[in-house]
């Protein structure tokens, strides 16, 4: 048995996060098909999602959470006001109420839908393909089998986080939110770097790709700080170690901590922090 076994889920929005936690929790057979709502108003993304899992349907968010032990809002930030005004009064007193919009404080999700327990999340893109890091916090009247619930719905995702303040989530936002994109960022520098030198970009995608995905593999084994494993790759005088000192001069790792400075800011703004 686990901890969603039993417990009919609704998913307000069906865009790309929505789909990806639909089938993570088929996935890893955590709940059946039938216990499952996709609601949206695009009626293309809900016959793509019924046609891929086989899970019901609505374009009306009232009648998809009625039932539902576990409502899950996966809807971008500007629609969430008129959503929650949608559903507040219909959400049963111990629904689980998961949100996955960024920004939105878990202040103004409980007084928009009225609702006390609420479990705010920051997820990433790589929780579409089963790779996630999500971060997330919970109100006092989330109760110990909801908080399981939490942890087997986002472990369906890849890796989870569980931090007691809020805060928290503008600074996650900030490292594994935005953190992708500093990733494909380096992603594509280094294929233009390998292309400028002579390889073609076919070659040097493929080798790139790899090269990344299995450093991040190397780091997640390994004990050993990140430092050491880098100093194990450089020897003194070698090639390495004449990049390597390349991208200190050039600031690398000033102007990655300034951007994650700016991104972390520019989370509390816009969650009027």
């Amino acid at each position: 048995m686990t901890p969603l076994r039993n417990t009919a889920c609704a998913f307000i929005g069906a865009g790309a996060m929505g789909e990806a936690m639909i089938g993570g929790l088929l996935r890893h057979n955590l709940v059946a098909p039938d216990a499952v709502t996709a609601s949206d108003t695009d009626e293309s993304r809900l016959r793509a999602v019924e046609r891929r899992f086989e899970v019901r349907t609505s374009r009306d968010n009232r009648t998809a959470v009625r039932e539902a032990g576990l409502v899950v809002l996966s809807v971008k930030p500007q629609v969430l006001p008129a959503v929650c005004d949608e559903l507040r009064g219909v959400l049963r007193p111990e629904t689980l109420v998961v949100s996955i919009v960024a920004g939105a404080r878990i202040g103004s999700i409980a007084g928009g839908l009225g609702h006390e327990a609420i479990v705010r999340t920051m997820p990433n893109t790589p929780a579409q393909v089963g790779e996630g890091m999500t971060v997330w916090t919970a109100t006092e009247a989330v109760s110990a089998a909801q908080r399981e619930q939490t942890g087997a719905l986002l472990g369906a995702l890849g890796k989870h986080l569980y931090v007691s303040d809020e805060g928290f989530l503008d600074k996650a936002t900030a490292v594994s939110g935005s953190g992708p994109a500093y990733v494909f960022l380096l992603i594509e520098a280094l294929i233009d770097a390998a292309v400028h030198i002579g390889w073609s970009r076919a070659e040097a995608h493929e080798m790139v790709v790899q090269t990344v995905l299995g450093a991040a593999a190397y780091a997640r084994q390994s004990a050993l700080h990140p430092a050491e494993l880098r100093n194990r790759v450089t020897s003194p005088g070698g090639t390495t170690a004449d990049a390597i000192c390349q991208l200190e001069e050039g600031g690398f790792r000033a102007v990655l901590s300034r951007a994650v400075t700016a991104a972390y800011r520019r989370s509390v703004e816009l969650g009027g922090g």
